[in-house]
C-alpha cells in the first residue's frame, strides 16, 4: 500500500499537477486549443519522435516485437469493442466512436510522461514508448480518420490525409539516420534538441487545455463500458501477450504500463471535427483520464511486482 501511494505522488501526482495548469490557464484565458494541438502534431511531437529513434540504443529485433506486440493488442480491442457496441446496441456511427475511444490511448502526452518518470529517463524504455507513440500517431491519423469519413464521403482523401503527417517523415529519418550511423549537423541537432524536450511541458498543458473544454451530458453507460476496456482490459491482454511473447524486465514493464493509458484526446477531436457522437468522445476522454490517476497506478504497482 506504501509503495502504491509512492508511485501515486511521484510518478502520477507530477502529472496532473501540469494537466491542472493547463486546466487552468484555459478556463482564465480561453486559450487557442487548436492551435496548442497543431503545435503538438507538427511542432513538438515530431521534434521528439526523432530524436529519440534517432538515439534508440533498443535492438531491431525488439522493435520488431514492440510493433507485433501493440497490432495484436489493438487488434484485440478492436473486436471486443465492436462486439460490446452491438450488445449496446449503438448504431453504427456511435460504435465507430466507442471503438476508435478503446483502440486509440493517449500514448504521447500521458504516457511519455508518465514512462519518463517510471524509469528515470532510461532511454530503452523510452525508446518502447516512442514506437508505441509512432504506431499510434499513424493509427488514429490514418484509420482514426478514414472510420470516420468512409462513413459520408472522400475516402480516398481520408485514406491520403495520413501522409500530411510530419510524424511519418520525422519516423523515417530518425530510423534511417540511426541505421546508417550517419551525424546530425551540430547547428541542427541543438535546436532539434530544444523543441524535443520542451515535448513533455507542453504536451500536458494541451492536455489540461483540452480536458478544461470538454463537457458532461447525462447517459454515461457507453461511457463506463469503454472506461473498462480501455483501463482495465487493455492491461490484461497485454499481460497474456507478455507471456505469449516471453518478454520480461524494462520491454514487459513498459509494454504493459502503456497499454494502460486512457483514451487518446485525439479520438475525441476527430470525432468533434467529423461530427460523429462528439459529446459522447469528450466525455469518455474526461472520465478515462481521470480514473487513470488510480488505474495507472496501479498498473505500475502491478508491473514492478511481476516483471
Amino acid at each position: 500500500m506504501v509503495e502504491f501511494i509512492i508511485i501515486l505522488r511521484d510518478i502520477i501526482l507530477p502529472v496532473f499537477i501540469i494537466m491542472t495548469i493547463g486546466f487552468i490557464l484555459q478556463k482564465k484565458f480561453t486559450l487557442d486549443v487548436y492551435t496548442l494541438a497543431r503545435l503538438n502534431i507538427y511542432y513538438v511531437v515530431p521534434a521528439f519522435i526523432f530524436v529519440r529513434l534517432y538515439e534508440a540504443i533498443i535492438p531491431w529485433s525488439i522493435f520488431a516485437k514492440v510493433i507485433l506486440f501493440v497490432s495484436l493488442l489493438v487488434a484485440t480491442l478492436y473486436v471486443l469493442s465492436m462486439f460490446t457496441g452491438m450488445l449496446l446496441g449503438l448504431d453504427t456511427r456511435k460504435r465507430v466512436t466507442f471503438t476508435n475511444s478503446v483502440i486509440f490511448y493517449n500514448s504521447g502526452n500521458y504516457a511519455v510522461p508518465v514512462n519518463d518518470l517510471v524509469f528515470r529517463g532510461d532511454p530503452f524504455a523510452m525508446s518502447i514508448q516512442v514506437i508505441v507513440l509512432m504506431f499510434q500517431n499513424i493509427f488514429i491519423f490514418s484509420y482514426g480518420i478514414f472510420s470516420l469519413q468512409s462513413m459520408d464521403s472522400g475516402k480516398l482523401r481520408a485514406a491520403l490525409a495520413y501522409f500530411k503527417m510530419p510524424v511519418m517523415y520525422a519516423m523515417l529519418l530518425g530510423i534511417s539516420m540511426n541505421a546508417l550511423d550517419l551525424s546530425v549537423p551540430e547547428f541542427l541537432w541543438v535546436p532539434v534538441n530544444y523543441i524535443a524536450e520542451a515535448m513533455i511541458a507542453i504536451a500536458l498543458l494541451t492536455l489540461g487545455a483540452q480536458v478544461a473544454q470538454l463537457k458532461l451530458t447525462t447517459g454515461l453507460r457507453t461511457v463506463y463500458f469503454s472506461m473498462i476496456l480501455r483501463l482495465l482490459v487493455s492491461p490484461l491482454i497485454a499481460l497474456g501477450l507478455i507471456l505469449v511473447f516471453g518478454l520480461s524486465g524494462l520491454t514487459a514493464q513498459a509494454l504493459f504500463i502503456a497499454s494502460s493509458m486512457p483514451t487518446a484526446v485525439n479520438s475525441a477531436v476527430i470525432a468533434q471535427e467529423y461530427d460523429n457522437h462528439p459529446e459522447m468522445a469528450a466525455q469518455i476522454v474526461l472520465f478515462s483520464t481521470v480514473a487513470s490517476a488510480f488505474t495507472v497506478s496501479l498498473t505500475i504497482f502491478i508491473a514492478r511486482m511481476l516483471f
